[in-house]
């Protein structure tokens, strides 16, 4: 593909076939009646009622044990996601579909509060956006996430929240309100300063500064707030960990968390594809700079090893994040979630990542 068909404003630059598929077609020949066959950019959106929406998280090294997505498929379009695979269920690819062709779980709402209005609930937090980014700019139109936290508010449900967008800026009344019962904690994720980095890595996300503002504007009404720097990739983000950190320590976040790069599934053959066109200049050294934290590959799924990584790359990365986190004061504070709520359960602390 040549660097004119590059498509802006959108991460992959194609569908791969899913691999759920047996048959697949393709144009042999751009004319006459093939031509509708052509899709165009614009993001369409799919209205679906969804039989359940709160899940549990068997993954041990993630650090929540339950999470709600109201949207599958993202608009953000992060061309590292790990949820891309996930679209392959609904019959659609992870490439271009995934931020291309939203999912809509229209009754999200009244399954949280369903869910959580069950007897045997043991109020134990929830945390939105463990899939697909909660405040992606669908929530704009659809505000199934503010009815879930006008939900989890009413009933005293304990949530965590990570999200790359501003929108959340708006939920700011009910997340204050939240706040003062412990009841939430908010992850910025951030993994580069440069505006050129983000617009082609994750192009339809907020700036680095709107992120910031975020903490900033969040802290300032006692709602605690944190970053996730993920995530980390060598050759092409990593050096930018000290100035991310610095700044969201001046930002008044108070935790910090990082994620090694891993493209699992599908991810690797998107992922690469995107960087041979995005960065062809050095498009090797980034994939090489992956496979070295991961033993060769481009994916590592035991747990321990899968965010963190492994080999020399990774110790180097894990060290300057350690190193400026204890230089700027991050994660010396705990938070424990009130998760006493009507059944008077006790108090639970978990770390995010």
């Amino acid at each position: 593909m040549q660097e004119k068909d590059y498509i802006k404003g959108r991460g992959a630059q194609y569908n791969p076939h899913s691999v759920y598929k047996k048959a697949k077609y393709t144009i042999e020949h751009i004319e006459a009646i093939d031509d509708w066959e052509s899709e165009n950019n614009r993001t369409t959106f799919i209205h679906s009622e969804a039989k359940s929406l709160v899940h549990k998280v068997d993954s041990p090294d993630v650090g929540m044990m339950y999470s709600a997505n109201p949207y599958q498929g993202c608009e953000h379009g992060c061309i590292y996601c790990y949820a891309r695979n996930s679209h392959q269920y609904w019959d659609l690819s992870s490439g271009l579909d995934f931020e291309r062709k939203i999912i809509v779980k229209e009754n999200a709402p009244e399954l949280f509060e369903k869910f959580i209005s069950k007897k045997e609930w043991p109020i134990t937090p929830i945390h939105l956006s463990g899939n697909t980014d909660c405040y992606q700019p669908a929530e704009r139109k659809f505000r199934l996430t503010r009815r879930i936290l006008e939900i989890a508010l009413r009933h005293k449900q304990p949530i965590s929240i990570i999200t790359k967008n501003s929108l959340i800026l708006r939920d700011a009344d009910i997340l204050e309100e939240m706040a003062t019962h412990n009841l939430v904690r908010i992850f910025m994720s951030i993994n580069s300063l440069t505006e050129e980095t983000r617009l082609k890595l994750e192009p339809r996300t907020a700036t680095a500064s709107q992120r910031f503002r975020v903490i900033e504007e969040l802290s300032k009404k006692g709602i605690p707030t944190g970053v996730n720097v993920a995530p980390v990739i060598p050759g092409l983000t990593d050096h930018e960990i000290p100035a991310v950190l610095k700044e969201t320590v001046a930002r008044g976040a108070k935790w910090a968390s990082y994620i090694i790069v891993r493209l699992n599934g599908q991810i690797g053959e998107v992922f690469k594809d995107w960087l041979t066109q995005a960065y062809p200049d050095r498009a090797d050294k980034i994939w090489h700079g992956i496979q070295s934290c991961h033993e060769g590959q481009v994916n590592n799924s035991n747990f321990g090893l899968r965010m963190k990584g492994s080999g020399k790359v990774a110790e180097i990365i894990r060290d300057s994040f350690r190193l400026h986190c204890a230089k700027y004061g991050l994660n010396r504070e705990t938070f424990e979630y009130n998760c006493t709520g009507p059944a008077n359960a006790t108090p639970v602390q978990l770390t995010l990542f």
